[in-house]
């Protein structure tokens, strides 16, 4: 696979079609292609066309993903909204007047305080629900949900400051 990605580079050219590339290779190596691949395109000003099932290579390399299924485009897109529209859980965040009872019939109770806590519920049509299970069943000063990209920008957020 090496091999090949090399021989692929020798002409410097300016569209890289790519399928699989760390396919078979072990985790370190995976990761060294990818940034080798990376490289090239920045350095080059090279498109990289990628097929790959490997999520870590799709995050590494791509800026634009093309979701095909059974031959239909299922998505085309930024990386954020393929994570924010298929995305497997949601975190709600609720705070509550007094304490806050056993909430694990809602959800995986991630972070609890006195007064507030951070749940994880399966897909956005579920987190709809228990949120409205929530505002019904508890005295809810404040409620809110964020997708897997949210997540992620807040962690950029905090790293900024």
């Amino acid at each position: 696979m090496k091999v090949e990605i090399l021989a692929a580079l020798l002409p410097a050219p300016e569209v890289l079609f790519l399928d699989e590339p760390t396919l078979g290779l072990d985790v370190a190596m995976q990761k060294r292609i990818r940034g080798f691949v990376a490289d090239y395109a920045r350095e080059e000003g090279a498109t990289i066309l990628l097929t790959s099932h490997y999520m870590a290579d799709v995050t590494a390399l791509c800026e634009r993903v093309i979701v095909i299924h059974r031959g239909s485009l299922l998505f085309d897109g930024d990386l954020t909204e393929l994570s924010d529209r298929f995305g497997a859980e949601k975190t709600i965040t609720v705070s509550v007047t007094g304490e806050v009872p056993d909430l694990s019939c809602y959800g995986q109770v991630r972070e609890a305080s006195p007064a507030k806590a951070t749940l994880t519920v399966p897909r956005a049509e579920e987190a709809a629900a228990v949120a409205a299970r929530l505002l019904a069943d508890l005295d809810v000063l404040d409620l809110h949900h964020r997708g897997p990209a949210d997540r992620r920008r807040h962690r950029e957020d905090l790293r900024l400051r």
